[in-house]
C-alpha cells in the first residue's frame, strides 16, 4: 500500500494530467478515465468519478475503487461503470499498469479507424512507437462486457494499446510515463494521419532506423517523461490552478 504522501502525489499528478489533456483538446467532455493503483495487487486505484469535466478535476475529486469491495453508483459519486470493467481488468492482469490513460482524442482515434492503423515509422515521433503498440481491432461495445479481459490480454507486457473504433490507452509504473507516452502518440498519430492527407507516397524509415529511434527514446540519459509533467504542474502552479485541491 501506498503511504498518504504518495497517494496524494498520484491524485495531484493525475489531476495535472486531467487539467493538461483538456486544455490539449483531447478530453470527451466529462467521458474518459485515468486511474493509479495504490496497492500491491493493484485492487484498489484512484479513478475520477462519473460526471466531472476533466478541466476541473481536482487531486481530492479522484475516488478509490476497490475492486474486493462495494463501491459507489455514479449517481452517488462514484465512477462509470467501464472504468472499473476496464481499468481493473487492466490494474489486476498487467503488471505494468500501475497508471493507466485512457482517451479519444483526434488524431490518434482517426488512426484507431483504418483497416490497417500501425503506426508506420515516418519520423522521430512516430518512431518512438515502432514495433511498441499493441492493437486491439476486435470492438464490441463500450466495455461493459467481455471487452475488458480481451483488452487486457491484447495488451500484454506492452504500454501502449491502440484500440479500433475506439481510441488508445497508455500504462506505465508513473503517470509522467503513461500521460508523456499519451502526448507523443497524439503527436504520432498527427503527423501520420496528416502525411495520409497529403496523398503523396509516404517515406517510410528503414526498420534498423526505426529500431534504434525507439530504442533511444527507451533509453534516452535524462528522465524526459518526469521532467514534462513536472513542468506541466509549475505551468499549472503559476496560473493559480486549484488542482492540488
Amino acid at each position: 500500500m501506498l503511504t498518504d504522501t504518495e497517494i496524494q502525489t498520484a491524485r495531484e499528478d493525475l489531476a495535472a494530467a486531467f487539467r493538461w489533456s483538456a486544455r490539449m483538446g483531447m478530453h470527451e467532455a466529462v467521458a474518459n478515465h485515468f486511474s493509479f493503483a495504490i496497492n500491491e495487487d493493484s485492487t484498489r486505484f484512484l479513478v475520477n468519478p462519473a460526471g466531472i469535466h476533466f478541466a476541473r478535476v481536482r487531486a481530492s475529486d479522484l475516488i478509490i475503487v476497490d475492486l474486493n469491495g462495494e463501491n459507489p453508483s455514479p449517481r452517488d459519486g462514484g465512477p462509470d461503470p467501464s472504468a472499473i470493467a476496464i481499468h481493473g481488468a487492466m490494474h489486476r492482469n498487467n503488471p505494468q499498469a500501475r497508471c493507466i490513460i485512457h482517451l479519444h482524442p483526434k488524431y490518434t482515434t482517426a488512426l484507431a479507424t483504418l483497416e490497417d492503423p500501425t503506426m508506420l515509422p515516418l519520423d522521430q515521433n512516430t518512431a518512438r512507437f515502432y514495433n511498441r503498440i499493441a492493437y486491439d481491432l476486435d470492438f464490441d461495445g463500450m466495455g461493459l462486457g467481455d471487452e475488458a479481459e480481451r483488452l487486457s490480454g491484447q495488451l500484454g507486457n506492452r504500454s501502449i494499446m491502440l484500440m479500433g473504433a475506439h481510441g488508445a490507452m497508455t500504462v506505465g509504473p508513473r503517470v509522467a510515463d503513461a500521460f508523456d507516452d499519451f502526448y507523443y502518440l497524439e503527436r504520432a498519430a498527427e503527423t501520420l494521419m496528416t502525411a495520409y492527407a497529403s496523398g503523396q507516397p509516404l517515406r517510410v524509415l528503414p526498420p534498423a532506423l526505426a529500431e534504434t529511434t525507439a530504442h533511444q527514446w527507451e533509453t534516452y540519459a535524462f528522465d524526459l517523461r518526469g521532467a514534462h509533467l513536472k513542468q506541466l504542474k509549475a505551468i499549472l502552479d503559476e496560473e493559480g490552478s486549484d488542482f492540488r485541491d
